[in-house]
């Protein structure tokens, strides 16, 4: 019996990383400009999403940006666009341009290095967050900031296995983004490893202020993990650094980015 669970358990998450929201919803689709971006670090074209402010056309102002894998028409850039939009309006945030990266193969990108043989059975390809980062910060970022007014201000957004991206890139290579954050990220990939590690990483010294707003849903192998790294960051008092936990247990892990999105822009994003 239990040999049954674990088998259902494993196929059950994979089924939920195979897209950014294992829900489908018919989001209107904002305005937006895309345009394709040839990289040598993940060796294919990227189909890029670029959601700008209101006020864009209307100023000679400087925006900070967020960046967002799982960034496709088909995927989470129209309803996080349309949220930052309403933020916006609201003045609950400042304003801010919104860059989604449309996925190719998804769990390629958003994954590092893994030892667990379970891991690697989710795709043909899996590991390649290095090459991804790369593609972002050494491709995409500089694209940005050549075809849009931005300022050095800028974050990352992200779900699941792209939360895991998000917190590897926080805890790896802090200095990449100001702000950070993550829901539901899968903490368990390679026997936690990210945990197991985090205080060693937490050591390296922040050119500036960070900021790091993660989630957690009722989903046990996420939870487990996402608790232990708020345990860790209390420890840690880490200097420098802005972050808040939210235990999501009402929240399942497909329910969790819409429900709690709102707040967690907020935080992150609001003029502090």
């Amino acid at each position: 019996m239990k040999k049954t669970y674990t088998i259902l358990f494993f196929f059950t998450t994979i089924f939920l990383m195979n897209c950014s929201t294992a829900q489908k919803y018919n989001d209107i689709i904002p305005e937006h400009q895309t345009f394709t971006l040839q990289s040598k670090y993940v060796n294919e074209a990227r189909v890029i999403n670029v959601w700008l402010p209101t006020n864009y056309k209307s100023t000679t102002d400087s925006f900070p940006v967020l960046y967002m894998p799982d960034g496709g028409l088909k995927e989470d850039f129209p309803h996080i666009a349309n949220t930052i939009a309403e933020l916006i309006q609201a003045k609950k945030i400042k304003p801010i341009i919104l860059v989604g990266i449309e996925n190719t193969q998804r769990r390629r990108d958003l994954t590092g290095f893994t030892e667990v043989n379970k891991d690697k059975e989710i795709a043909p390809v899996v590991g390649g967050s290095e090459n991804f980062r790369n593609f972002i910060q050494q491709e995409l970022i500089p694209e940005i900031n050549k075809q849009y007014r931005t300022t050095y201000e800028k974050g990352i957004i992200g779900e699941s296995l792209a939360g895991l991206f998000v917190t590897e890139t926080f805890l790896l290579y802090p200095n990449m983004f100001s702000f950070y954050i993550a829901f539901d990220p899968s903490l368990w990939w390679n026997n936690h490893y990210l945990v197991q590690t985090a205080k060693e990483h937490l050591a390296t010294p922040y050119t500036d202020k960070k900021t790091f707003w993660f989630a957690g849903s009722n989903a046990k192998d996420i939870y487990t993990y996402t608790k232990q790294l708020e345990q860790i960051l209390k420890e840690e008092n880490k200097a420098n650094l802005t972050w808040n936990y939210s235990n999501e247990s009402k929240e399942k892990h497909n329910t969790i980015f819409r429900a709690t999105k709102e707040k967690a822009i907020t935080w992150a994003i609001s003029e502090k």
